[in-house]
């Protein structure tokens, strides 16, 4: 009868344990596994309208995601559907009255609801993230005069929010250079948010990319930041702020330095910090922050890029940083607008089109996709939309591909998630120059869209296409070390630095030439000059002494000690991670993914016969050569094993093909 007896406890204490394994979320672990969610397929942004959110709804919204193989959702709170009630009724002959019955912004009514929401998705293994706040840029309804954004010489002025859940009750944009705003901001929000976070697994919150006004009209200030200007450079910037900073490019660069430290120390810091304090992973888009964003980026647990609203060379910034800081993912807001602000072509998106999109976002590193993006809608309704996007929901012209392509893109993702990004030659990235110069050229401004220092139109040398060339800035060499000729950071490890810009900053060239007197090969195209308004008669002598060094010189092809990962001619963009034990997976884009610009045209991804490259690889001391055929729409996946012998991953998926729209008919507004 003991005996009996001590099975069945045997027994029932296994089946415990069993099962306490079973509701353990997933973490990092294997190697090639999420680290961070337990899927890879794609999620999508879902915009919450300020209406009355209703749970058989959600379910109903949910479960629709679900069925279409999404991966989950980023929840994220906007404006009453009757605030551009004028736009609707105009353009798309809809009407939205006013609804009182919407849940007050961040009650316990509005705090059931999220907490219902985020159970369900986690009862059906979905992920479910939370943009912090309402809308972007960051704002609060409790935002006083103290705390509000900032400009030089104009006192009266104030970002508001107009666009948020509680409008018409603005909410006034938070001062991102002083951290008692963002947790004044923090505190309500994570009083109302934190429930819902630590329902089931584990959730990010999201912030957007940065929208303050910063351009040659408005300079952003606070309080405080002539006088800790005066002691870091040692001289009055209220001189140069009351004639024009602008036309003074070494003071500009002065500035911009200042600024980075008080945004990283009053809002990004403080943003990451909080997120880990709550349980929460930080997902942050740094884009266009007034700093050296390949460093932002390093703060946050998930560095964020997007497009197409933005080109998709940026995202090689994001991904470089994501790799210098040992970061395993890159996420992506993908697919923004494709063809045009505001919401050209609407519900007509072509899943081809939007293939073309992908692959060129996983050939410049990314390996997780959140779309932009899908819209409440209660059952049996699928006119709500959310303006400036594309469609992604019941009724939307993807939907009968979306299963299948979703699919597509968790098979890549997965890929691109093993092992570590591969490194060969670190290109010192142009964020000097981009200070420097100033604002962009007029054709290259938007709404939102105004300096150099932003790094949109960024490109690797070309003669570097071939080596897998990743950005490296200033606080990276602050990083790195030199060891056996490699100058190795994070998860990279660099065989030559490539330096062809007109500014470098002197710090930045001490590691430089220390490297180069270590051992490390450096092509220096040219002789930088020192940013700055002080300047140190330190600058020429190191400048001589580096370009003195026998492994330094301009002539890139006569320093390189091996052929390129791939090499051929009109190269298809391309990424590449290394697993463990050598492997190497490279991923080729498909040849019309290859210099992408917004707006792109609908139907541009259209093909109808194969195309051929002559390209050889190589990989170990290994060289393949072949001609590899690119089917219409097609990019390849290959796997090429430490010895040499190549296999090709199947992530085959042919979409329908696309109607050809007229070019005339694209919004392109800048």
């Amino acid at each position: 009868m003991k005996s009996i007896i001590s099975f069945l406890i045997f027994g029932i204490v296994i089946l415990l344990i069993l099962g306490a394994c079973n509701e353990t979320p997933l973490t990092v672990n294997d190697e090639g596994a999420n680290p961070f969610y337990p899927t890879s397929k794609p999620c999508t942004r879902w915009w919450w309208f300020a209406t009355e959110i209703k749970k058989h709804d959600v379910k109903y919204q949910l479960d629709w995601v679900k069925e279409n193989n999404f991966g989950g959702v980023e929840i994220a709170w906007v404006y009453p559907l009757y605030r551009y009630k004028k736009m609707y009724e105009r353009k798309y002959n809809r009407f939205y009255p006013k609804d009182t019955t919407a849940q007050k912004w961040l009650s316990p009514e509005w705090s059931e609801i999220v907490n219902y929401t985020k159970s369900y998705a986690d009862s059906l293994g979905l992920v479910c993230d939370f943009t912090f706040g309402s809308a972007w840029p960051v704002a609060g309804s409790n935002i006083d005069k103290e705390h509000t954004t900032k400009v030089y010489g104009d006192t009266s002025f104030r970002q508001t929010l107009t666009f948020a859940w509680t409008w018409p009750d603005t909410q006034l944009v938070i001062n991102h250079l002083d951290r008692q705003a963002f947790e004044k901001f923090a505190e309500p929000v994570t009083n109302a948010l934190k429930d819902a976070i630590n329902i089931g697994s584990k959730s990010a919150l999201f912030t957007d990319s940065w929208e303050i006004k910063l351009n040659d009209k408005y300079k952003i200030w606070t309080d405080g930041f002539d006088k800790t200007f005066k002691e870091e450079f040692g001289y009055d910037i209220i001189p140069y702020m009351e004639e024009g900073i602008d036309s003074f490019p070494d003071v500009r660069y002065d500035y911009m330095l200042h600024l980075d430290e008080y945004v990283t120390e009053g809002f990004y810091k403080p943003y990451a910090e909080k997120c880990q304090e709550l349980g929460a992973w930080s997902r942050v888009q740094c884009l266009a922050a007034p700093t050296d964003v390949m460093t932002t980026y390093s703060l946050v647990d998930i560095p964020e890029t997007e497009a197409m609203l933005n080109n998709p060379n940026y995202s090689r910034v994001v991904s470089s940083s994501a790799c210098l800081a040992s970061k395993p993912m890159v996420s992506s807001e993908t697919f923004t607008c494709m063809y045009g602000f505001p919401s050209t072509y609407l519900r007509e998106e072509q899943t081809a089109d939007l293939k073309m999109v992908a692959d060129a976002m996983f050939a410049q590193g990314v390996n997780h996709h959140f779309y932009h993006g899908m819209p409440y809608n209660p059952i049996g309704s699928d006119s709500i939309e959310f303006f400036a996007t594309t469609y992604f929901g019941p009724g939307g012209s993807l939907t009968p591909e979306l299963p299948a392509f979703n699919s597509y893109m968790e098979k890549v993702s997965e890929n691109l998630l093993k092992g570590k990004t591969y490194s060969d030659v670190a290109v010192y990235v142009p964020f000097e120059d981009a200070v420097m110069k100033g604002a962009l050229p007029e054709e290259k401004r938007r709404v939102w869209v105004w300096g150099e220092y932003e790094l949109r139109y960024i490109f690797p040398p070309k003669e570097t296409e071939g080596y897998h060339p990743l950005w490296i800035n200033r606080h990276f060499l602050e990083q790195a070390n030199v060891h056996n000729g490699k100058l190795k950071v994070g998860d990279a490890s660099f065989s030559n630095l490539y330096i062809d810009v007109k500014y470098m900053d002197i710090r930045a060239l001490r590691h430089v030439l220390k490297f180069a007197k270590n051992g490390l090969t450096v092509c220096l195209k040219s002789n930088p000059a020192q940013p700055g308004k002080a300047k140190s008669d330190e600058y020429l002598k190191m400048l001589k002494e580096l370009s003195s060094l026998e492994k330094v010189s301009n002539e890139f092809d006569k320093l390189v000690a091996h052929p390129p990962l791939v090499d051929g001619e009109n190269l298809p963009e391309y990424w590449c991670r290394v697993e463990q034990d050598g492997t190497h997976l490279l991923f080729l884009a498909q040849p019309l993914s290859k210099d992408l610009k917004y707006p792109i045209y609908s139907g541009q991804s259209f093909m109808d016969q194969s195309q051929f490259m002559d390209l050889s690889i190589h990989v170990n001391g290994k060289t393949i050569q072949q001609k590899f055929e690119f089917k219409p729409y097609q990019s390849l996946m290959l796997k090429i094993s430490p010895t040499g012998e190549l296999d090709y991953v199947d992530i085959n998926f042919v979409p329908k093909d696309p109607v050809i729209r007229p070019r005339e008919e694209q919004r392109m507004h800048f």
